[in-house]
């Protein structure tokens, strides 16, 4: 009762002073929904060049919106949705680690999560599919904005009963429903789901009484699981069957906010978490041109797929190269709701508005990969300055500190294959310096493990 009570007010609290309003009342406000997929690379979609796994409803919204070729999540779960909900670098709220069933923490009770922010701003809120960001009670969902909840707390992997975890809890707002979870329907359940919040909702919308919808999906992070509709059916193996799941979900979420014509007034955006978990050979998917994946902080492991959806007001089939993040989508949904960031902490996030209009250039100018609480390279235009490196792809995960730093420019070897810190030692310098005032600005929040 203490966070709901809390929630309320803060709602108050931030509808009248630290969210306030920067645009007339009577222009409408768009609906928002993301779309979040777990684990799926950089080149796992026709649409980022992937040859056998078939996605012609992401193929379409690319060609109907705007893709982008720069955009970058944390290198495993919780730190990216903490990063995507909250639009502060993790480590500062204590959530730069990947929680799990035996863990006790979660998000602090004093952190405004998105769903807060949109909800004091008039939305209906839901979140149906993985949360990750703390299972316990003062942790869910519905203690954090969200009006409605449908999913599984954390990964899906996370029932190892030699462990003492139990098996994998399905549940509806705070109670759970099923136990474990049947893993074959899940996709089918969230867009069943996804699409009656739609439905339900969409006579509201049309009035100018907005919703946000979180669809964080379970996969394709293993045990991939298909429906009975897709299993077999992919030339790319279970991992293509998964995949192709989600592609179809995401196609009846477009078709039915286009049936119940809020397809002009709803940005939609589709993204993923992290790169590849390449240890999982075939159950993992690419990263593309890439080096690495999942757990690591090369390109591959925290540069994903970002697709943007939003007919009338993002052109069609626009290529976006600025740099984007995960943490931007808080700063971007807060403007689109007519609001500005609370000015009681600091934030780490940049609307991509002006991007989606096409009437301006990104703000964002570095990108900061951390690994858990450390800082081990940074990004600059097309600069790239590794302090420390993680190979994971064999299974066993190892760090190495790279003194001297290792140096590539990503415009011309996105790979990262051929190291030029010698013939660039003022720009090895520029950005020493970058990362040193950047580790000496942020404060580290409690731990939540």
């Amino acid at each position: 009762m203490r966070k709901r009570w809390g929630s309320m007010l803060l709602g108050l609290l931030i509808a009248g002073a630290a969210i306030t309003s920067v645009r007339a009342e009577e222009t409408p406000l768009p609906s928002i929904v993301i779309l979040l997929a777990d684990d799926l690379g950089y080149g796992d979609l026709g649409c980022f060049g992937h040859p056998t796994i078939r996605t012609p409803h992401l193929d379409r919204m690319a060609a109907e919106g705007v893709k982008f070729t720069q955009y970058y999540a944390w290198c495993y779960c919780t730190p990216s949705r903490a990063a995507l909900l909250l639009g502060r670098l993790p480590v500062r709220s204590g959530l730069n680690r990947v929680l799990g069933a035996r863990s006790t923490g979660g998000i602090p009770d004093g952190e405004t999560t998105l769903a807060e922010a949109l909800k004091a701003r008039g939305y209906a809120t839901m979140c149906i599919g993985k949360w990750h960001l703390g299972h316990h009670p003062r942790f869910l969902p519905t203690r954090h904005g969200f009006d409605h909840y449908l999913g599984i707390p954390y990964s899906n992997d996370m029932d190892r009963a030699d462990q003492g975890e139990p098996p994998i809890p399905l549940m509806r707002d705070e109670t759970v429903i099923e136990q474990p979870a049947v893993q074959d329907t899940l996709t089918r359940r969230y867009t069943e789901e996804a699409l009656k919040f739609i439905r339900d909702h969409a006579a509201l919308a049309r009035q100018g009484q907005p919703f946000f919808l979180y669809l964080p999906y379970t996969f394709p992070h293993v045990p991939l699981h298909a429906s009975p509709a897709f299993r077999g059916k992919s030339p790319r193996g279970l991992y293509g069957d998964v995949v192709e799941e989600l592609d179809a979900s995401v196609g009846q979420v477009l078709q039915v906010l286009r049936q119940e014509q809020l397809a002009g007034s709803t940005l939609v955006v589709f993204t993923s978490d992290n790169g590849p978990w390449l240890s999982q050979k075939l159950d993992a998917g690419s990263a593309g041109l890439l080096r690495e994946g999942k757990i690591t902080t090369w390109e591959g492991g925290v540069r994903v797929p970002c697709l943007a959806w939003w007919p009338g007001t993002i052109a069609p089939g626009r290529v976006v190269q600025d740099l984007a993040s995960e943490l931007d989508l808080f700063a971007t949904c807060i403007e689109l709701a007519g609001g500005r960031l609370p000015a009681d902490r600091p934030y780490d996030s940049h609307s991509l508005a002006p991007l989606f209009r096409g009437t301006g250039s990104g703000s964002r100018n570095e990108v900061f990969y951390y690994f858990d609480d450390q800082v081990t390279a940074v990004r600059q235009g097309p600069w790239k300055l590794h302090q420390k490196t993680i190979e994971s792809a064999s299974g066993q995960t190892k760090s190495q500190i790279q003194s001297p730093p290792l140096l590539f420019n990503l415009a011309t070897d996105p790979s990262e294959r051929f190291n030029v810190a010698l013939e660039h030692p003022d720009v090895v310098e520029r950005l020493t310096k970058v990362i040193e005032a950047h580790r000496a600005s942020v404060s580290p929040g409690s731990p939540q493990h």
